[in-house]
């Protein structure tokens, strides 16, 4: 492999990383993730309300037959 590939290779790899940690990154910012007032999340320590657990595991149960479904249908395919 000559050199022009061996830098090519080099830069898709740290672009796709970058990419990675930049969406993660917004991902844990939109979600909260135990950080106080983002998205409206509670912080550490403190507990959510009925109606807000309730919330969060409709959404985790919605999201979980969505996998499943995108999983059947890649093995339709």
């Amino acid at each position: 492999m000559n050199l022009n590939g061996i830098i090519n290779m080099v830069t898709r790899m740290l672009t796709r990383r970058a990419t990675q940690w930049g969406m993660k990154a917004m991902d844990r910012r939109l979600s909260g993730n135990g950080k106080k007032g983002a998205a409206g999340a509670p912080g550490r320590g403190e507990e959510l309300s009925p109606a807000a657990r309730r919330a969060r595991d409709d959404v985790r149960a919605a999201a979980k037959r969505a996998r499943q479904a995108a999983r059947i249908t890649r093995k339709l395919r």
